[in-house]
């Protein structure tokens, strides 16, 4: 690909206005992780309370995501993300007026972040499942690739901002910068102007609409495969990194510190976006599991020698070998899903996906205390890179290719006809 062929998304009006939707609220949301956890663990220190945060945002997002498909394959995904961004920017609102005012308790925290959690269900199918709505299918890689260039650029410039303003001004200036964001990125949707989705001849039954998105699944041998180890991978990294995790860095890099390491993954993630708006993957799914399975690498660093430089190492090489897996999964999915489906199928990926991800973060915090943090750090680390190898032999991940380019179709026809 040239630089003008990895640049032509954001020459489409719809794309290029909602690039900076996501722009804005991908800021706010990188800010917000740091935030709140350094909020909990200044009310309680506690590796488990926090892990019962994380767990109460995730578990309602497990449990709506099917629903969130359903929803976003009827109506129209740019009102739905509207909507929703304005609630998300409500409750995180409220929740940086109460850390900022130190009236902030366990429990309110556990509510918002409950509340959180079900407008993200709402609407992450219709996020993910947008984008082949606004450009030409030969501009998916690029598309994808240049959504994941600003989310790697402002991540490297986030987490040391929160880092920033939790150890100066303290943490709800940062959740209160996250609901400004949501505001804005609902504000930047209203010029996104696509084809509503057409009507069928009969309309189905929600439960129908879910067992086709079952049928889907089932029979698309990569797609459950990849989601199947997901479901271990994100119990993992839920757990060890982002739930124990914290609580190392704090007592041996510092806060600052810990923000830092998240800044080198995203880097990394930034160096090999800018790889693959140029270079065309031919086998996204064995590039992208060889790439997740880096991922492992700083667990074990911060495990067996918590030192800066080698976790700013370990984190970098772990970001661009995670933006890997990121393009590959989303060209693989819009590539191979039928657009009229594609919101169910990525929330039955979500769904197998996110749904351990409750119990790595409920249960890291006890098992590091009865065993050890850094032993369990350890093996945790080398516990994901042998599931992801495992993935690989699988056929069906190994061998899929790209789908063939069509000349025209719903996806071009939409970005170039706005109603």
């Amino acid at each position: 690909m040239t630089w003008g062929d990895s640049l032509a998304p954001l020459r489409n009006r719809n794309f290029a206005w909602y690039y900076g939707s996501r722009f804005s609220d991908t800021l706010g949301t990188m800010m917000a992780s740091i935030a709140l956890t350094f909020a909990v663990l200044d009310i309680t220190d506690s590796a488990t309370a926090l892990g019962i945060v994380l767990a109460a945002r995730t578990i309602p997002l497990v449990a709506f995501l099917l629903i969130g498909g359903v929803v976003a394959d009827r109506v129209s995904r740019t009102t739905l993300l509207q909507v929703s961004n304005v609630a998300a920017g409500l409750t995180q609102g409220l929740l940086a007026a109460l850390v900022i005012t130190g009236r902030a308790e366990l429990w309110m925290v556990v509510v918002l972040a409950a509340l959180n959690g079900t407008v993200d269900a709402i609407s992450f199918p219709a996020q993910q499942s947008l984008v082949p709505q606004l450009v030409e299918r030969s501009q998916l890689q690029p598309a994808n690739a240049l959504m994941s260039l600003s989310r790697a650029a402002l991540s490297i410039v986030a987490p040391s901002l929160a880092a920033l303003l939790v150890v100066t001004v303290g943490p709800g200036w940062a959740l209160a910068v996250n609901a400004a964001t949501w505001f804005l990125s609902s504000a930047l949707l209203m010029p996104v102007l696509i084809p509503p989705p057409a009507e069928p001849e009969e309309r189905s039954s929600t439960l129908t609409d879910l067992r086709d998105g079952w049928a889907l699944f089932r029979r698309t041998t990569w797609l459950w495969v990849v989601v199947l180890a997901f479901s271990l991978l994100n119990a993992i990294h839920s757990g060890a990194w982002f739930t124990v995790g914290p609580v190392v860095a704090k007592d041996t890099i510092g806060e600052q510190g810990w923000g830092l390491v998240l800044s080198a993954g995203s880097v990394g993630l930034l160096v090999m976006t800018v790889v693959l708006l140029r270079v065309r993957l031919r086998r996204p799914l064995l590039s992208g599991m060889l790439g997740v399975s880096l991922l492992g690498i700083p667990i074990v660093v911060l495990g067996a020698e918590p030192n800066l430089t080698a976790l700013l190492i370990a984190s970098f090489v772990a970001g661009a070998g995670i933006e890997v897996f990121s393009i590959g999964w989303n060209v693989a999915m819009q590539e191979n899903i039928d657009e009229r489906m594609l919101s169910r199928a990525y929330s039955y990926d979500a769904l197998g996906s996110f749904v351990a991800m409750p119990v790595g973060q409920l249960v890291y915090g006890p098992l590091a205390d009865a065993f050890g943090y850094r032993d369990v750090l350890v093996w945790s680390g080398v516990t994901y890179c042998l599931i992801a190898a495992l993935v690989l032999t699988s056929r069906s991940v190994r061998s899929l290719g790209r789908a063939p380019v069509a000349t025209s179709g719903a996806a071009g026809t939409a970005a170039e006809e706005p109603r």
